[in-house]
Protein backbone atom coordinates (compact mmCIF):
# COMPACT_ATOMS: atom_id res chain seq x y z
CA UNK A 1 0.00 0.00 0.00
CA UNK A 2 1.34 3.83 -0.95
CA UNK A 3 1.25 6.22 1.37
CA UNK A 4 -1.79 7.99 2.62
CA UNK A 5 -3.53 10.42 0.39
CA UNK A 6 -2.36 14.66 0.91
CA UNK A 7 -6.36 14.90 2.48
CA UNK A 8 -5.96 12.17 5.22
CA UNK A 9 -3.17 14.06 7.17
CA UNK A 10 -1.69 12.76 10.74
CA UNK A 11 -4.07 14.06 13.54
CA UNK A 12 -1.42 16.15 15.41
CA UNK A 13 1.17 14.62 13.79
CA UNK A 14 0.29 11.33 15.77
CA UNK A 15 2.15 8.14 14.24
CA UNK A 16 -0.79 6.19 16.39
CA UNK A 17 -3.74 8.04 15.53
CA UNK A 18 -2.09 8.12 11.44
CA UNK A 19 -2.40 4.10 11.73
CA UNK A 20 -5.91 4.31 13.05
CA UNK A 21 -7.23 6.38 10.59
CA UNK A 22 -5.22 4.56 7.66
CA UNK A 23 -7.08 1.16 8.94
CA UNK A 24 -10.33 2.92 9.28
CA UNK A 25 -9.80 4.16 5.38
CA UNK A 26 -9.46 0.39 4.52
CA UNK A 27 -12.25 -0.32 6.24
CA UNK A 28 -14.55 2.36 4.55
CA UNK A 29 -12.79 0.87 1.33
CA UNK A 30 -13.47 -2.38 1.89
CA UNK A 31 -17.08 -1.79 2.75
CA UNK A 32 -18.29 -0.32 0.30
CA UNK A 33 -15.92 -1.34 -2.96
CA UNK A 34 -13.91 1.73 -3.42
CA UNK A 35 -10.24 0.35 -2.49
CA UNK A 36 -8.87 2.71 -4.86
CA UNK A 37 -11.13 5.88 -5.14
CA UNK A 38 -8.75 7.29 -7.31
CA UNK A 39 -8.34 4.44 -9.63
CA UNK A 40 -9.75 5.81 -12.73
CA UNK A 41 -6.96 9.10 -12.84
CA UNK A 42 -4.53 6.24 -12.30
CA UNK A 43 -6.40 4.47 -15.93
CA UNK A 44 -6.53 7.90 -17.15
CA UNK A 45 -3.00 9.10 -16.80
CA UNK A 46 -1.28 5.77 -18.05
CA UNK A 47 -3.73 6.33 -21.48
CA UNK A 48 -2.55 5.25 -24.65
CA UNK A 49 -1.27 8.80 -26.80
CA UNK A 50 1.57 7.87 -28.13
CA UNK A 51 1.84 7.10 -32.13
CA UNK A 52 4.33 5.29 -32.24
CA UNK A 53 3.37 2.49 -29.76
CA UNK A 54 0.05 2.89 -31.39
CA UNK A 55 1.13 2.07 -34.86
CA UNK A 56 3.58 -1.08 -33.11
CA UNK A 57 0.28 -2.22 -31.96
CA UNK A 58 -2.07 -2.46 -35.19
CA UNK A 59 0.59 -2.48 -37.86
CA UNK A 60 -0.42 1.30 -38.72
CA UNK A 61 1.84 4.27 -40.16
CA UNK A 62 3.04 6.03 -37.35
CA UNK A 63 3.90 9.04 -39.74
CA UNK A 64 -0.21 8.93 -40.29
CA UNK A 65 -1.30 9.09 -36.97
CA UNK A 66 1.34 11.92 -36.06
CA UNK A 67 -0.11 13.88 -38.87
CA UNK A 68 -3.90 13.28 -37.50
CA UNK A 69 -2.65 13.80 -34.24
CA UNK A 70 -1.08 17.13 -34.51
CA UNK A 71 -4.64 18.33 -35.43
CA UNK A 72 -6.94 16.11 -33.37
CA UNK A 73 -4.78 14.40 -30.76
CA UNK A 74 -6.01 11.20 -29.61
CA UNK A 75 -6.61 9.25 -25.98
CA UNK A 76 -7.60 5.70 -25.16
CA UNK A 77 -7.85 3.69 -21.48
CA UNK A 78 -5.88 1.30 -21.82
CA UNK A 79 -8.88 -1.36 -20.60
CA UNK A 80 -10.52 0.07 -23.90
CA UNK A 81 -7.49 -0.95 -25.94
CA UNK A 82 -7.17 -4.08 -24.73
CA UNK A 83 -10.68 -4.79 -26.13
CA UNK A 84 -9.67 -4.33 -29.16
CA UNK A 85 -8.75 -7.21 -31.18
CA UNK A 86 -8.21 -5.79 -34.92
CA UNK A 87 -8.81 -2.77 -36.62
CA UNK A 88 -11.67 -4.40 -37.86
CA UNK A 89 -13.54 -4.14 -34.45
CA UNK A 90 -16.09 -1.16 -34.17
CA UNK A 91 -14.19 0.49 -31.31
CA UNK A 92 -11.00 0.68 -33.24
CA UNK A 93 -13.19 2.99 -36.01
CA UNK A 94 -14.28 5.10 -32.65
CA UNK A 95 -11.13 5.76 -30.89
CA UNK A 96 -7.66 5.13 -33.51
CA UNK A 97 -7.03 8.68 -35.71
CA UNK A 98 -7.91 8.19 -39.65
CA UNK A 99 -5.52 10.13 -41.85
CA UNK A 100 -9.39 10.72 -43.50
CA UNK A 101 -10.26 13.18 -40.77
CA UNK A 102 -8.20 15.58 -42.32
CA UNK A 103 -9.50 15.61 -46.07
CA UNK A 104 -12.11 18.17 -46.33
CA UNK A 105 -15.40 18.50 -47.77
CA UNK A 106 -18.08 21.11 -48.95
CA UNK A 107 -20.82 19.84 -46.70
CA UNK A 108 -18.90 19.25 -42.99
CA UNK A 109 -18.59 22.27 -41.06
CA UNK A 110 -16.39 23.00 -37.61
CA UNK A 111 -19.45 23.87 -35.78
CA UNK A 112 -22.50 21.91 -37.36
CA UNK A 113 -24.59 22.92 -34.27
CA UNK A 114 -24.39 26.36 -34.29
CA UNK A 115 -22.92 26.75 -30.99
CA UNK A 116 -20.69 29.73 -31.27
CA UNK A 117 -23.82 31.42 -32.66
CA UNK A 118 -25.57 30.09 -29.54
CA UNK A 119 -22.81 30.91 -27.21
CA UNK A 120 -24.09 33.19 -24.65
CA UNK A 121 -21.12 32.71 -21.60
CA UNK A 122 -18.24 30.95 -22.67
CA UNK A 123 -19.38 28.09 -21.43
CA UNK A 124 -23.53 28.52 -22.24
CA UNK A 125 -25.10 27.77 -25.31
CA UNK A 126 -28.74 28.27 -25.57
CA UNK A 127 -30.50 27.53 -28.31
CA UNK A 128 -34.59 26.21 -27.15
CA UNK A 129 -36.56 28.91 -25.18
CA UNK A 130 -36.49 26.48 -21.90
CA UNK A 131 -33.44 24.83 -21.60
CA UNK A 132 -29.35 25.30 -21.58
CA UNK A 133 -26.24 23.64 -22.29
CA UNK A 134 -23.72 23.76 -19.69
CA UNK A 135 -20.13 22.93 -21.13
CA UNK A 136 -18.59 22.29 -17.69
CA UNK A 137 -14.96 20.43 -18.92
CA UNK A 138 -12.92 20.23 -21.77
CA UNK A 139 -11.68 16.61 -20.91
CA UNK A 140 -12.87 12.89 -22.14
CA UNK A 141 -11.62 9.58 -21.22
CA UNK A 142 -11.39 8.86 -24.71
CA UNK A 143 -11.53 11.67 -27.94
CA UNK A 144 -14.07 9.85 -29.98
CA UNK A 145 -12.94 10.32 -33.61
CA UNK A 146 -16.79 11.35 -34.88
CA UNK A 147 -17.07 13.93 -31.94
CA UNK A 148 -19.59 17.01 -32.55
CA UNK A 149 -17.01 19.52 -30.90
CA UNK A 150 -14.02 18.08 -32.67
CA UNK A 151 -12.73 21.29 -33.20
CA UNK A 152 -11.97 21.76 -29.60
CA UNK A 153 -9.18 18.91 -29.90
CA UNK A 154 -7.00 21.77 -31.65
CA UNK A 155 -6.92 24.23 -28.90
CA UNK A 156 -8.30 22.39 -25.94
CA UNK A 157 -11.25 24.05 -24.00
CA UNK A 158 -9.97 24.71 -20.91
CA UNK A 159 -12.78 25.73 -17.82
CA UNK A 160 -11.73 27.32 -14.65
CA UNK A 161 -13.92 28.34 -11.62
CA UNK A 162 -14.30 31.76 -13.65
CA UNK A 163 -16.10 30.42 -16.71
CA UNK A 164 -18.06 27.88 -14.10
CA UNK A 165 -19.33 30.41 -12.02
CA UNK A 166 -20.47 32.70 -15.05
CA UNK A 167 -22.14 29.93 -16.33
CA UNK A 168 -23.83 29.63 -12.90
CA UNK A 169 -24.89 33.39 -12.84
CA UNK A 170 -26.25 32.81 -16.13
CA UNK A 171 -28.69 30.17 -14.96
CA UNK A 172 -29.99 31.92 -12.35
CA UNK A 173 -30.61 35.27 -14.18
CA UNK A 174 -32.71 33.53 -17.13
CA UNK A 175 -35.68 32.07 -14.95
CA UNK A 176 -36.96 30.95 -18.80
CA UNK A 177 -34.89 27.26 -17.90
CA UNK A 178 -36.55 24.46 -16.55
CA UNK A 179 -33.52 22.32 -17.75
CA UNK A 180 -29.97 22.44 -17.76
CA UNK A 181 -27.74 20.03 -19.61
CA UNK A 182 -24.26 19.92 -18.50
CA UNK A 183 -21.81 18.41 -20.69
CA UNK A 184 -18.25 19.10 -22.01
CA UNK A 185 -16.05 17.43 -22.56
CA UNK A 186 -17.04 14.74 -19.69
CA UNK A 187 -18.42 16.41 -16.79
CA UNK A 188 -17.56 13.06 -14.99
CA UNK A 189 -13.85 14.00 -15.14
CA UNK A 190 -13.75 16.58 -13.05
CA UNK A 191 -13.25 16.03 -8.98
CA UNK A 192 -16.06 14.85 -7.43
CA UNK A 193 -16.04 18.18 -5.06
CA UNK A 194 -16.30 20.30 -8.48
CA UNK A 195 -18.94 18.75 -9.84
CA UNK A 196 -21.35 18.91 -6.22
CA UNK A 197 -20.29 22.91 -6.70
CA UNK A 198 -21.85 23.22 -10.23
CA UNK A 199 -24.77 20.24 -9.21
CA UNK A 200 -25.29 22.79 -5.84
CA UNK A 201 -25.03 25.88 -7.87
CA UNK A 202 -27.61 24.90 -10.77
CA UNK A 203 -30.23 23.52 -8.09
CA UNK A 204 -29.99 26.66 -6.64
CA UNK A 205 -32.24 28.22 -9.31
CA UNK A 206 -35.56 27.37 -8.01
CA UNK A 207 -36.91 27.64 -12.01
CA UNK A 208 -34.36 25.25 -12.74
CA UNK A 209 -36.65 21.68 -12.43
CA UNK A 210 -34.07 18.94 -13.79
CA UNK A 211 -30.54 18.56 -14.73
CA UNK A 212 -28.74 16.32 -17.25
CA UNK A 213 -25.71 15.01 -16.90
CA UNK A 214 -24.25 13.78 -20.32
CA UNK A 215 -21.39 11.60 -19.98
CA UNK A 216 -19.31 8.47 -22.06
CA UNK A 217 -17.71 7.23 -18.56
CA UNK A 218 -19.85 4.38 -17.94
CA UNK A 219 -18.56 2.58 -21.30
CA UNK A 220 -14.85 4.17 -21.72
CA UNK A 221 -14.28 4.87 -18.19
CA UNK A 222 -16.35 2.76 -15.83
CA UNK A 223 -14.10 3.32 -12.75
CA UNK A 224 -15.06 6.34 -12.35
CA UNK A 225 -18.47 5.70 -11.43
CA UNK A 226 -17.48 4.90 -7.77
CA UNK A 227 -19.90 4.76 -4.84
CA UNK A 228 -18.60 8.37 -3.31
CA UNK A 229 -19.53 9.57 -6.60
CA UNK A 230 -23.14 8.32 -6.62
CA UNK A 231 -24.09 8.72 -3.03
CA UNK A 232 -22.94 12.65 -3.84
CA UNK A 233 -25.33 12.75 -7.30
CA UNK A 234 -28.49 11.28 -5.79
CA UNK A 235 -29.07 14.28 -3.13
CA UNK A 236 -29.61 16.53 -6.35
CA UNK A 237 -32.43 14.64 -7.55
CA UNK A 238 -34.42 15.46 -9.78
CA UNK A 239 -31.35 14.47 -11.48
CA UNK A 240 -31.22 11.97 -15.56
CA UNK A 241 -27.75 11.07 -17.04
CA UNK A 242 -27.46 10.46 -20.52
CA UNK A 243 -24.76 7.98 -21.44
CA UNK A 244 -23.64 6.87 -24.72
CA UNK A 245 -23.23 3.52 -26.50
CA UNK A 246 -22.77 2.63 -29.99
CA UNK A 247 -22.10 -0.89 -30.37
CA UNK A 248 -23.37 -3.66 -27.77
CA UNK A 249 -19.48 -4.65 -27.52
CA UNK A 250 -18.96 -1.49 -25.54
CA UNK A 251 -21.56 -3.04 -22.59
CA UNK A 252 -19.05 -4.80 -20.83
CA UNK A 253 -19.29 -6.30 -17.17
CA UNK A 254 -17.58 -3.60 -15.73
CA UNK A 255 -20.10 -0.92 -17.77
CA UNK A 256 -23.28 -2.75 -16.71
CA UNK A 257 -21.96 -2.85 -13.04
CA UNK A 258 -22.06 0.81 -13.03
CA UNK A 259 -25.19 1.74 -14.88
CA UNK A 260 -26.89 -0.37 -11.97
CA UNK A 261 -25.10 1.87 -9.37
CA UNK A 262 -25.83 4.78 -10.85
CA UNK A 263 -30.24 3.38 -11.62
CA UNK A 264 -29.87 1.90 -7.57
CA UNK A 265 -29.61 5.27 -6.82
CA UNK A 266 -32.59 6.71 -8.74
CA UNK A 267 -30.71 8.40 -11.70
CA UNK A 268 -33.10 7.56 -14.73
CA UNK A 269 -30.64 6.60 -17.56
CA UNK A 270 -30.62 7.41 -21.45
CA UNK A 271 -28.68 6.08 -24.01
CA UNK A 272 -27.17 8.01 -27.07
CA UNK A 273 -25.87 6.31 -29.79
CA UNK A 274 -24.41 7.91 -33.29
CA UNK A 275 -25.19 5.99 -36.45
CA UNK A 276 -21.41 5.09 -37.73
CA UNK A 277 -20.71 3.59 -40.71
CA UNK A 278 -18.89 0.21 -40.36
CA UNK A 279 -19.61 0.73 -36.69
CA UNK A 280 -23.34 0.40 -36.23
CA UNK A 281 -24.78 1.07 -39.27
CA UNK A 282 -26.70 -2.66 -39.28
CA UNK A 283 -29.91 -3.45 -38.37
CA UNK A 284 -29.03 -7.12 -36.57
CA UNK A 285 -26.16 -5.12 -34.62
CA UNK A 286 -28.71 -1.90 -33.36
CA UNK A 287 -31.54 -4.07 -32.07
CA UNK A 288 -29.13 -6.17 -29.76
CA UNK A 289 -27.36 -2.71 -28.73
CA UNK A 290 -31.10 -1.53 -28.06
CA UNK A 291 -31.77 -4.94 -25.96
CA UNK A 292 -28.68 -4.82 -23.89
CA UNK A 293 -29.17 -1.33 -22.88
CA UNK A 294 -32.47 -2.21 -21.53
CA UNK A 295 -30.97 -5.21 -19.91
CA UNK A 296 -28.62 -2.52 -18.26
CA UNK A 297 -31.78 -0.51 -16.98
CA UNK A 298 -31.20 2.41 -20.26
CA UNK A 299 -33.46 3.44 -21.89
CA UNK A 300 -32.63 4.29 -25.36
CA UNK A 301 -33.22 7.71 -26.02
CA UNK A 302 -32.03 9.03 -29.58
CA UNK A 303 -29.98 7.61 -32.42
CA UNK A 304 -28.12 10.56 -33.93
CA UNK A 305 -27.46 11.20 -37.64
CA UNK A 306 -23.61 11.64 -37.74
CA UNK A 307 -22.98 15.29 -37.46
CA UNK A 308 -21.58 17.45 -40.46
CA UNK A 309 -18.21 17.53 -38.69
CA UNK A 310 -14.85 18.01 -40.75
CA UNK A 311 -12.96 15.10 -41.10
CA UNK A 312 -15.74 12.70 -40.39
CA UNK A 313 -16.82 11.56 -44.21
CA UNK A 314 -16.22 8.50 -43.75
CA UNK A 315 -18.39 7.86 -40.80
CA UNK A 316 -21.42 9.54 -42.65
CA UNK A 317 -24.45 7.21 -43.96
CA UNK A 318 -27.25 7.75 -46.09
CA UNK A 319 -30.56 9.10 -44.30
CA UNK A 320 -31.88 6.36 -45.87
CA UNK A 321 -29.85 3.83 -43.72
CA UNK A 322 -31.34 5.03 -40.59
CA UNK A 323 -34.88 4.77 -41.62
CA UNK A 324 -34.20 1.26 -42.52
CA UNK A 325 -32.69 0.44 -38.71
CA UNK A 326 -36.00 2.45 -37.41
CA UNK A 327 -38.20 0.03 -39.59
CA UNK A 328 -36.35 -2.89 -37.99
CA UNK A 329 -36.97 -1.82 -34.53
CA UNK A 330 -40.27 -1.04 -34.79
CA UNK A 331 -42.67 -4.05 -34.13
CA UNK A 332 -39.47 -6.65 -33.81
CA UNK A 333 -38.39 -4.96 -30.67
CA UNK A 334 -40.60 -3.49 -27.30
CA UNK A 335 -41.53 -0.08 -28.20
CA UNK A 336 -39.24 0.68 -25.18
CA UNK A 337 -36.33 -0.69 -27.55
CA UNK A 338 -37.08 2.38 -30.15
CA UNK A 339 -35.33 5.72 -29.55
CA UNK A 340 -35.59 8.52 -31.35
CA UNK A 341 -34.03 8.79 -34.97
CA UNK A 342 -32.98 12.32 -35.55
CA UNK A 343 -30.63 14.81 -37.48
CA UNK A 344 -29.22 17.82 -35.92
CA UNK A 345 -30.42 20.14 -38.57
CA UNK A 346 -26.62 22.62 -39.79
CA UNK A 347 -25.85 25.96 -38.40
CA UNK A 348 -28.44 25.30 -34.86
CA UNK A 349 -31.47 24.42 -36.51
CA UNK A 350 -32.10 22.05 -33.98
CA UNK A 351 -33.02 18.49 -33.38
CA UNK A 352 -35.62 16.79 -36.09
CA UNK A 353 -36.88 13.24 -36.04
CA UNK A 354 -37.52 11.44 -39.20
CA UNK A 355 -39.50 8.73 -39.19
CA UNK A 356 -40.05 5.51 -41.90
CA UNK A 357 -43.30 6.28 -43.68
CA UNK A 358 -46.15 3.58 -43.18
CA UNK A 359 -48.84 5.82 -44.80
CA UNK A 360 -49.78 3.57 -48.29
CA UNK A 361 -52.78 5.58 -50.23
CA UNK A 362 -55.32 8.21 -49.13
CA UNK A 363 -59.06 8.38 -50.44
CA UNK A 364 -60.98 10.36 -48.62
CA UNK A 365 -61.28 9.77 -45.50
CA UNK A 366 -60.27 6.32 -45.80
CA UNK A 367 -56.15 5.44 -45.04
CA UNK A 368 -54.06 2.37 -45.79
CA UNK A 369 -51.01 1.90 -43.82
CA UNK A 370 -48.56 -0.93 -43.65
CA UNK A 371 -47.73 -2.19 -40.59
CA UNK A 372 -44.16 -3.88 -39.21
CA UNK A 373 -44.94 -7.05 -41.35
CA UNK A 374 -46.00 -5.47 -44.42
CA UNK A 375 -49.92 -6.17 -44.39
CA UNK A 376 -51.99 -3.64 -45.36
CA UNK A 377 -54.95 -1.97 -43.10
CA UNK A 378 -57.54 -0.05 -43.86
CA UNK A 379 -58.01 2.77 -41.26
CA UNK A 380 -61.31 5.36 -41.14
CA UNK A 381 -60.38 8.75 -40.32
CA UNK A 382 -62.88 11.66 -39.49
CA UNK A 383 -64.12 14.45 -41.07
CA UNK A 384 -62.67 17.87 -40.52
CA UNK A 385 -65.62 19.38 -38.62
CA UNK A 386 -66.16 22.95 -39.28
CA UNK A 387 -65.67 25.65 -36.52
CA UNK A 388 -68.91 26.59 -35.05
CA UNK A 389 -69.22 30.64 -34.86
Amino acid sequence: MGPPAPHFRFPGGSRKAGLLLTRTVLYYAQSTGEWNVEKWKTILRDALRDPAELAERFQLSADELREVGKVFPFRIPRPVLERIGSPKDPLFRQCVPDVRELTASGDLLDDPLGEVRFGKEECIVQKYPDRCLFLVSGECAMYCRFCTRKRKFRAPFRVGKKQIDEGLAYIRAHRELRDVLISGGDPFLLDDDRIEYILKGVRAAKHVRIIRIGTRTPSMLPERITVKLVRMLKKYHPLYVNVHFNHPAELTGPAVKTLNRLADAGIPLGSQTVLLKGVNDDPEVMRELMWKLLEARVKPYYIFQCDLIYGTEHFRTPLSKGIEIMKALRGWSSGMANPHFVIDLPKGGGKVPLVPDYLVKAEGRFRTYCNYCGEEYLYPDLEDAPEKD
